[in-house]
Parts: structure tokens; C-alpha cells; sequence
């Protein structure tokens, strides 16, 4: 066959497609746990959704963004991240109007155009909480929690959390100014000059070394806070202690996407080198008026699924596989498969997972599929069983093996499977 996958994308196949699922459900349950309620929202969105939400000066919307004319000649652009989307439905459906704050999780694949690399993919697996509609720093602090919970349920012992704050707009513009005087100082490639005009702070967020190293001795938000955002700040803070969630002050901290304010985080995995962040989040107060909404203040954040597998995989801790089915049938003749595929199926609606052995397969060949699917029972069926109306049941792991009526088949295997 000459068809490959697209260069970038990952595909997660048995075995390892079990540690996807894991990690999805890890962080679905602890959502759950904490009120949040499942949104699906549109794989592709208009293109200005993100040029407005997202921020016209980032590197995911100037650089990264799979955008196109559809066949109307309307510009969408395949989603590069969820916020802006879950904000916009939040917004376009009501729900706002509703009990705040609005709490909502959601997953699936987000598309950006970039190198691939190990733990970089141009579609990228993601898991996010985003709770809109409060500025309580509690709010802040749960996000962290749920998150936290989430690495915590998968055994992941080596992540660490580090945490910042943007300030908001009444103290963010005298830092502004500040920053951009130093940067406008260092020896700067012209793209990255005209970038300290738009939005300085994306300069900080720079990963190349020969930039990282120049603006070692940047002034610090923490410098410029307003009093509202470091008693903001402090309270996180606090309660993040109050919880035992650890976390590590990282004042130069800043995420890659314009919206954020104040509460900024991420996660970080020594054990996967460069690109060592598996999530991250943050305060977006003013990514509604953005996308010309009301003033609805917001945080939340988004795990890269593809990077905690490599996490999970770096310490040893990959899920196995679960057994595809608890009872494989083996049929021996024609009327046997027709008698067993019609038991599997009562077996199925019983609530037992059952397979069978297909393609006439004689009882060696359907009992090596017996074994390889993980069944911890077999029920073998022929002429003669049939004629007495029974089936053999064999227990796979201890071969013990004895004839069950077939009327009392699912009876019995339902009560053999109850622990």
C-alpha cells in the first residue's frame, strides 16, 4: 500500500491506544468531579474568531493556523486551540445567563501547522475546563486542582507546576512600556523588533536561545502589579498551598496566546527535553469583549493528550491493554456458528462482553483466538452439544472445563464473571 498517514499527526493503535484513553478519561472524571459539564463544539470555525480571540500578533495565528476558503468563499480555519470556540458558544447559546460560573470541559484534536517533532504534531490531541463567568480566585485555584488531579490519577510523580500572573489592564501598560523600552535595546531580528510594538510579551515567549538568553534580565510583571492583581495572585497562591498542590513561582512565564490576564500556569515534564510543557492555562477576563461579547471574565486550561502519553511512557507507567471481551465462542460446524452467534449477541445484550470465532475455524484456530483475546472464559459448541443441549464452558486460566445447558449459558457466566 502506498498511502501513510499525514506527516505530523499521531496515530494511537492497540496497545498503546489504551494509554490515550486513559489519559482522557483521568482528566474527564476529574471534571466531572468538579461540576463541569462535556460542550462539543465545531472542529473548523470563522477564521476571525481566532484572529480576534486568539490574537493577531501570536505565532499560532500569524504562523500556525490551517485556514481556507470553504466552498461559499467564507474563510474558516481549522481549530487551533478551544477557548475562543467555547467562549463563542457560550456566548451565542445563553449560557451565560444561566448560573455562574459556567463550567464546561471538552476534548478532541486541535490543528496547528508547525515541524513536526517529537511531542509537536500538526494535530494535536487536547483536553480542556474552562469555567467563564467569575473573577473569584478560587475559580483560579480549582482549575489548577482539577488539572493537578488529572496527572495525579495517571501516577505521574515528576510533573511540575509553574505559576505566574500578566496583571490586567490598569497595571499591564506601565509594564508594557517598561518591557518594550529594554527590548528595544537588544540585538533583535527585524520580525521580532516589529513584534515589541504589537505585543511585547509575545517577545518573551520566544523559544530560540539567542533570544531566550537576551531577555534573561527583562523587567518583571510581579514588579508592576496593581494591588487588586497581587492580592489576586497571593490568594491563588494560598490556595494552592491549603490544597498541597505544589507549585513554583515562574515570573517570566508567559503563555503563547493573547487573551490571558493575570493567573497564568503551566505543567512541565523534565523527562521529555524540549518540548517539556504538558499543559497549561490561564485568566482570559478579556477575550469576550474581544470577540464582541459582554465583559465575562474566564479561566481555564488545556492538557496536550499526546504529550502526557510521552510522560506517562517516560515513567514507566503505559496502561495495558483491558481484555477485549470476558467469553470468546468457538463454533465447530455451520449450525454451531449460527447457534453461537446468536448467544454471543444474548451474551452482548446481558451486559458481558463476547466475541466469537469466525471463518469456520477448526478447535485449535479458535482456541488460539480464544487466548489471544484476552476471554476468561470459552464457550465451545458442536454437533453433539447441541444434540444435548448444552455447551462446554472452559475457564482459560485454569483449563478447567465442564457442559452448562445453553438455556442457563449467560446465567452462568454473568455469575462465574461477578468478583
Amino acid at each position: 500500500m502506498s498511502f501513510q498517514a499525514p506527516k505530523g499527526v499521531p496515530e494511537y493503535f492497540p496497545p498503546r491506544s489504551a494509554t490515550f484513553l486513559a489519559v482522557r478519561a483521568a482528566f474527564a472524571a476529574a471534571a466531572q468531579n468538579a461540576g463541569y459539564s462535556y460542550i462539543e463544539v465545531p472542529v473548523f470555525e470563522d477564521t476571525e474568531l481566532f484572529a480576534r480571540g486568539v490574537g493577531e500578533s501570536t505565532d499560532v495565528v500569524t504562523k500556525e493556523m490551517y485556514t481556507f476558503a470553504d466552498r461559499g468563499g467564507r474563510s474558516v480555519t481549522l481549530r487551533p486551540e478551544f477557548t475562543a470556540g467555547v467562549m463563542r458558544s457560550t456566548l451565542e447559546h445563553g449560557l451565560h445567563h444561566g448560573q455562574l460560573p459556567v463550567k464546561l470541559w471538552t476534548t478532541g484534536p486541535a490543528f496547528r501547522y508547525e515541524r513536526p517533532q517529537a511531542g509537536r504534531y500538526r494535530q494535536l490531541q487536547q483536553f480542556n475546563v474552562e469555567a467563564i463567568g467569575t473573577e473569584d480566585p478560587a475559580v483560579d485555584a480549582e482549575t489548577i486542582a482539577v488539572a493537578w488531579s488529572g496527572y495525579q490519577a495517571l501516577g505521574l510523580t515528576q510533573v511540575r507546576l509553574l505559576l505566574n500572573t500578566l496583571g490586567c489592564k490598569q497595571c499591564r501598560p506601565a509594564y508594557r512600556a517598561a518591557l518594550q523600552d529594554f527590548l528595544r535595546g537588544l540585538d533583535l531580528d527585524e520580525a521580532t523588533r516589529a513584534r515589541i510594538e504589537i505585543n511585547p510579551l509575545r517577545v518573551l515567549d520566544d523559544k530560540r536561545p539567542e533570544v531566550r538568553a537576551q531577555v534573561e534580565n527583562a523587567p518583571l510583571i510581579t514588579d508592576h502589579l496593581c494591588a487588586s492583581c497581587k492580592a489576586h495572585h497571593d490568594r491563588v497562591r494560598a490556595l494552592l498551598e491549603d490544597l498541597g498542590v505544589p507549585w513554583e513561582d515562574a515570573p517570566r512565564l508567559v503563555r503563547g496566546l493573547d487573551y490571558y490576564t493575570r493567573t497564568t500556569y503551566e505543567f512541565d515534564h523534565p523527562l521529555l527535553g524540549a518540548q517539556s510543557g504538558i499543559g497549561g492555562g490561564g485568566r482570559y477576563d478579556g477575550l469576550s469583549e474581544d470577540i464582541g461579547g459582554p465583559p465575562l471574565p474566564g479561566i481555564g486550561f488545556a492538557v496536550g493528550v499526546d504529550r502526557i502519553i510521552l510522560a506517562v511512557e517516560a515513567e514507566n507507567l503505559s496502561q495495558e491493554a483491558p481484555a477485549r471481551v470476558a467469553v470468546y465462542g468457538v463454533p465447530l460446524g455451520e449450525e454451531a456458528a449460527r447457534r453461537m452467534f446468536r448467544l454471543v449477541n444474548e451474551l452482548r445484550a446481558a451486559g458481558v462482553p463476547a466475541d466469537m470465532a469466525f471463518d469456520g475455524k477448526g478447535l485449535k484456530g479458535a482456541m488460539k483466538g480464544a487466548d489471544r483475546s484476552g476471554a476468561a472464559y470459552a464457550v465451545i459448541l458442536g454437533e453433539r452439544d447441541i444434540a444435548a443441549g448444552t455447551a462446554q464452558v472452559k475457564n482459560l486460566a485454569s483449563g478447567e472445563q465442564d457442559a452448562v445447558p445453553l438455556a442457563e449459558i449467560v446465567t452462568t457466566l454473568k455469575e462465574r464473571l461477578t468478583p
